[in-house]
């Protein structure tokens, strides 16, 4: 999900916010992903991010990933209990 958010919103500081974390919280969790994938899945410089060929494949999957899970909780959860929860 913080991957997602980072591609989302096109920065870190924009995803922490999203995601009601801190920016450092969010720039540890990529660096863990990146290097349990061990490829980097962005580019970072001190004015922009720019998502790589690897970050793009594996955003793709991951937002399937995600829309599966919410549609897992659609199927046993009815929607008036969902109200108010957000993935």
């Amino acid at each position: 999900t913080t991957f997602v958010r980072v591609v989302e919103t096109g920065s870190l500081t924009a995803a922490a916010r999203a995601l009601r974390v801190s920016l450092p919280a969010v720039s540890r969790q990529l660096k863990a992903l990146e290097d349990e994938l061990a490829t980097p899945l962005v580019a970072r410089s001190t004015r922009k991010l720019a998502v790589t060929d690897a970050g793009r494949r594996y955003y793709a999957e991951c937002v399937r990933v995600l829309r599966q899970a919410d549609n897992a909780r659609d199927a046993v959860v009815p929607g008036d209990a969902r109200a108010g929860r957000s993935s």
